[in-house]
């Protein structure tokens, strides 16, 4: 143990010294405040072990208005600093608060206005105890009381301490009203979050997903319905089409919306990894195991695991799977110790795990226990009403991030609206984002649009075959066949040919909506001939 040697010589630091040695750390502290009441019990202790001010009280108003309790103090106990509760007339606290004036006492115990609610003194063996207070002013109104003891003896003035604690109640009042002006702008931000939640929530209809068509209005009332329940749920549907944005919806209307949703894409790990991230591993357990890890179902207990992509599961672990979700019980990886969660399940595939059953990829007793409540999610073409909310959203969001405010045609719109999307909303929001970003004239129209939209086999797929005893002509060129395009050109104006231009009649034996037939008149320059020339 060492010691710092002290000369006898060095001259002992005078009372103006040692404040402002307390101010300046004190200063430091409430410029590096995190936490209110931590702050505050600090600076006591700084008064207390620089200046030797025994027992430094804060007493404040409380919410009511109408009394005043212990805030923070440095020499009290829990029972005492409980104990003290004045009055806004009652003791010495009381007039200091209701005067506005500094107030000291010479010997508490020949003062009848000393109460000692906090009983801190009675254990004291001095001959005098003096006890100062100073109003704590907030606007040029009082908010508290600063007070501290001094041991009788103390070669001090009063008219030092009254000086010093005056400037510390007002770094204090200053530090106060910092510290409610930050809690009246997060109450601010709260209420705008709240605010924008319900704006999501009217503009984009229930769970803050967007979708007013038939099929989505289904997809709202079964969440509503299954995710009170404990009951597993398994998401159908093609890639895109937002499980993920299911899942978390079924999450937060449920009762475990304030515990964690944990998501695990099985199909994105090696098998020998997969195990571990599901069960977790005890140290050693394999190579590289340096330390006991958790698994995905330990931490989502209480919660919701989401397994995306189920149909990628190995056989191995469907089994180990199958246990957890009939048992709640499993082991890590390595380890002998069986483990008992509370998690519920929500899986998702978009392939058919009736065929992986079939063609015995896929545990048949697994698929029955996954299989409890299933929501098959429609395609972006089964629900085009809703492909302009969803472009206004992504354009809106796009522009945010990427600072633009581009915009979009009518052409534009009506063209994305009557596409059939094979990749669904993410391929509708990739889009989006990539031509928002590219975008040097404000404006999207369907010249933006890639090539692969206007050729994509779908767009054909839906075309009636050529009449009997219809002749294709041949490609413009001298090409040998024709161009996809051509083709759907040919077969568009022959339909309305045997239909006498009637639009609605050509648009039900090609399988389109009247909106798509009369885009592609326009995209070919087909118009109805003049029965007069």
């Amino acid at each position: 143990m060492t010691t710092t040697d002290i000369s006898p010589s060095a001259p002992k630091p005078t009372v103006e010294a040692l404040e402002l040695q307390a101010l300046s750390e004190i200063c430091q502290l409430i410029g590096s405040a995190v936490h209110l009441d931590t702050t505050l019990s600090k600076i006591l202790r700084i008064v207390h072990d620089i200046l030797r001010m025994e027992r430094a009280t804060l007493v404040l108003l409380d919410k009511s208005g109408e009394k005043m309790t212990i805030r923070a103090s440095y020499g009290l106990t829990v029972q005492e600093e409980q104990r003290g509760v004045y009055g806004l007339n009652e003791g010495i606290s009381g007039q200091i608060f209701q005067t506005c004036s500094p107030f000291v006492v010479p010997d508490i115990q020949s003062e009848p206005l000393f109460l000692n609610r906090t009983k801190a003194r009675s254990s004291i063996r001095k001959e005098r105890i003096s006890f100062i207070g100073v109003p704590v002013m907030l606007a040029q109104k009082p908010v508290g009381v600063l007070s501290v003891d001094r041991l009788f003896g103390m070669d001090v003035s009063f008219e030092e301490d009254i000086r010093f604690l005056t400037v510390l109640a007002t770094l204090i009042a200053q530090f106060l009203s910092l510290h409610r002006a930050i809690i009246r702008k997060e109450a601010v931000l709260v209420e705008e979050n709240k605010s924008l939640k319900a704006e999501l929530h009217s503009r984009y209809n229930r769970h803050y997903m967007i979708g007013q068509s038939k099929a989505m209005q289904g997809i709202f009332w079964s969440i509503e319905k299954v995710a009170p329940s404990r009951a597993t749920v398994l998401l159908l549907g093609e890639s895109g089409t937002g499980k993920e944005l299911v899942a978390r919806a079924v999450h937060q209307a449920s009762t475990r919306k304030d515990k964690t949703f944990i998501k695990v894409n099985c199909a994105a790990l090696p098998e020998n990894l997969l195990e571990s991230e599901l069960l977790g591993h005890e140290k050693g357990a394999f190579t590289g195991a340096v330390s006991t890890k958790p698994g995905r179902f330990e931490l989502a207990n209480g919660g919701t695991l989401f397994l995306d992509e189920i149909g990628e599961l190995p056989l191995v672990l469907q089994a180990k799977l199958l246990r957890v979700l009939q048992e709640s019980q499993f082991e890590r990886l390595g380890g002998t110790t069986t483990l008992t969660v509370d998690v519920r399940i929500i899986a998702a595939t978009n392939v058919s795990l009736e065929q992986a059953v079939a063609e015995g990829k896929f545990r048949n007793d697994l698929y029955y226990r996954l299989n409890v409540v299933p929501l098959t999610l429609p395609p972006l073409r089964e629900r085009s009403e809703d492909i302009p909310l969803l472009l206004d959203h992504f354009l809106r969001s796009s522009n945010k991030r990427n600072e633009k405010n581009v915009k979009i045609t009518k052409e534009f719109l009506d063209f994305l609206t009557a596409y059939e999307w094979p990749g669904n909303v993410r391929e509708l929001q990739n889009l989006v984002e990539r031509l928002v970003i590219l975008s040097d004239s404000g404006w999207l129209q369907i010249s933006d649009l890639p090539d692969r939209m206007f050729t994509a086999p779908q767009a054909v797929a839906a075309l009636a075959p050529p009449a009997a005893g219809g002749v294709l002509p041949p490609a413009s060129g001298g090409k040998e066949g024709m161009v996809l395009k051509d083709m759907e050109r040919v077969e568009v104006e022959a339909a309305l040919k045997r239909h006498g231009w009637v639009q609605s009649r050509a648009a039900r034996e090609l399988g389109l909506t009247q909106r798509q037939i009369g885009y592609k008149m326009k995209k070919f320059g087909l118009q109805r001939p003049d029965p007069w020339q």
